[in-house]
């Protein structure tokens, strides 16, 4: 886990996600407004991403996301009904909660990033399906890339053979740019 952030860094946040977003379900702002009012709740809330692998977790969405607009687990139970979830809370006091926001949030807003922790929960061989997808990314770029150069190349050839000179003179010069941008990239 990283460093503690404080009730009062936690407050700042929601106050100010509250302010900037609306929530699918309205449940959601109850839950958020009922933290504020309670600093030992708020203590032990811990924001993170890929909240569903934690214990006890809430999953909650802004209008703008396409993610689930709610859902609460605990162990290995999951919900969509948000007042068991606030039920949930008033009773358990003490346990430590683990809040996803879905939202946009690129680039991060900086109060965001100055409550988000690292999710310990997380387990190691997810991390390795993320570098996957960034492997996978890059080698799909780059076939586009080669798919891209080749038609290009069988375009010019084309031309050639129709004897089509301002055709051959256009396709050559979007081969350089594109080249030189493929270079740029690299």
């Amino acid at each position: 886990m990283t460093a503690s952030i404080s009730v009062g860094e936690k407050k700042q946040f929601v106050r100010w996600f509250l302010q900037s977003y609306k929530m699918k379900r309205r449940e959601c702002i109850w839950i958020l407004n009922y933290m504020l009012s309670n600093e030992d709740l708020l203590e032990k809330t811990h924001f993170v991403e890929e909240a569903h692998y934690c214990p006890r977790a809430m999953v909650m969405s802004s209008t703008d996301s396409k993610e689930i607009p709610f859902r609460f687990y605990k162990g290995n139970l999951m919900t969509a009904d948000a007042e068991k979830s606030f039920h949930d809370l008033r009773l358990n006091p003490d346990e430590h909660l683990y809040i996803q926001l879905n939202f946009p949030n690129i680039p991060p807003p900086t109060l965001y990033l100055s409550v988000l922790e690292e999710n310990p929960y997380i387990p190691e061989d997810a991390s390795i399906d993320e570098q996957d997808r960034q492997i996978a990314e890059k080698i799909l770029k780059e076939s586009m890339s080669v798919f891209h150069e080749e038609t290009i190349y069988k375009q010019i050839d084309e031309a050639l053979d129709a004897n089509d000179r301002d055709r051959f003179f256009e396709l050559s010069a979007m081969l350089q740019a594109f080249k030189a941008i493929k270079k740029d990239g690299e």
